[in-house]
């Protein structure tokens, strides 16, 4: 049987995500760092950032960001090394208090989470009737057990709850009920819906397209010509619908990074630079995901769009950040030396451990209850 969209508003799911974790987590253990622009992962001559404080954020700094260029606009920027091992036990106490809650969570990354309370679907475990009681409750467990905090975002499917935990951060919460929901997408700016970069918010406005409401004012097919496969994304996304459940047994497949770069990539010097970057960053996602895999994944588009991928797999899961960029550099190897410019780097992980299952996961097709009280 499948859910109607009366059955779908009926949802009532939380988004939580932790404020500047990692930097919160320094921050937190070491009182000289409070109040302070922190970045944590790379140094002040090479590398990315990890994750920035609220204090570096207001600099401009940002994750992903070379480390020299967040440097020069923060010159009193603190660089500290990760602790993934700190981050992930302090993720495993937040899940805790999450699953005293719903059994269904569907941890996302080591700082973010969807958890469904819908009554009669395994969620509200306390019986509590109000999501929004129980993500203020879930913020309140997490400050007094971490001493950190978390902002959260309530609604009826996974796209708003991800898009409202955003809202109001840090430390903060936003709740949007189901008559809000096509209102709320269609003051949002492009860029602010999932999987819309930079580059596709350019595309989008030399087609007029700025906000929600522009991308529902266009059809299916027009969307289709000029986005691809995204097209059904958008056009759902556009109108505050999502259909999509939260998976308590979610496995990824994959996890992986790239980068466009505004000027080609045209010598030798320049690439190698710009993929040390790029394993930097993706093996940040591959800790923070907690993935482990056994195939390492090589991408890069040339200044004329055409591209190529390598890949190699071991067997055995690959085992640090050290085994992770050796095998990467084999790949880029194998295309030295670049002809053409190069537009476009990626690197990633596959054959992850449990992909297998994901495959054989569907979505439940049994009809929620029409019990809704935000």
């Amino acid at each position: 049987m499948v859910e109607s969209l009366a059955d779908l508003q009926q949802r009532k799911i939380i988004h939580i995500d932790m404020d500047a974790f990692f930097a919160s987590v320094e921050q937190r253990d070491d009182p000289q760092l409070r109040g302070k622009p922190v970045a944590v992962g790379g140094s002040a001559k090479r590398g990315v950032v990890a994750a920035a404080s609220y204090e570096a954020r207001k600099y401009g700094v940002r994750s992903a960001m070379p480390s020299v260029t967040a440097k020069r606009r923060c010159p009193d920027l603190i660089f500290v090394k990760h602790r993934f091992e700190v981050y992930r036990e302090v993720s495993r106490q937040i899940r805790a208090i999450f699953r005293t809650h719903s059994d269904l969570v569907e941890p996302l990354s080591l700082d973010e989470a969807f958890i469904d309370v819908t009554p009669d679907r395994g969620g509200d475990k306390m019986g509590i009737g109000n999501a929004t009681r129980i993500a203020e409750m879930i913020r309140e467990e997490i400050k007094a057990q971490t001493r950190l905090t978390a902002s959260a975002g309530v609604s009826y499917n996974k796209f708003l709850a991800k898009i409202a935990s955003d809202q109001n951060k840090p430390d903060g919460i936003c709740v949007i009920k189901p008559h809000q929901g096509a209102g709320f997408v269609a003051e949002l700016p492009v860029r602010r819906f999932f999987g819309v970069g930079p580059k596709t918010a350019e595309r989008m406005a030399k087609l007029n397209i700025h906000s929600g409401a522009d991308l529902r004012a266009q059809s299916q097919e027009f969307l289709r010509q000029h986005f691809g496969k995204s097209a059904g994304y958008l056009f759902r996304a556009s109108r505050g619908v999502d259909h999509r459940e939260v998976r308590s047994n979610r496995i990824r497949k994959s996890v992986s990074n790239e980068r466009t770069y505004g000027d080609d990539l045209v010598t030798d010097t320049d690439l190698q630079d710009a993929f040390e970057n790029i394993i930097d960053i993706s093996w940040g996602s591959i800790a923070k995901t907690e993935s482990r895999g056994r195939t390492v994944t090589f991408k890069a588009k040339y200044a004329d769009f055409r591209q190529v991928t390598r890949s190699k797999s071991l067997d055995h899961y690959v085992k640090d950040k050290q085994e992770f960029a050796v095998i990467s550099r084999e790949l880029l190897s194998q295309i030295m030396p670049v002809e053409n410019g190069v537009r476009l780097l990626g690197l990633g992980l596959a054959s992850l451990e449990g992909a297998e299952a994901a495959e054989q996961s569907e979505e439940s097709s049994e009809p929620v209850q029409p019990v809704f009280d935000f």
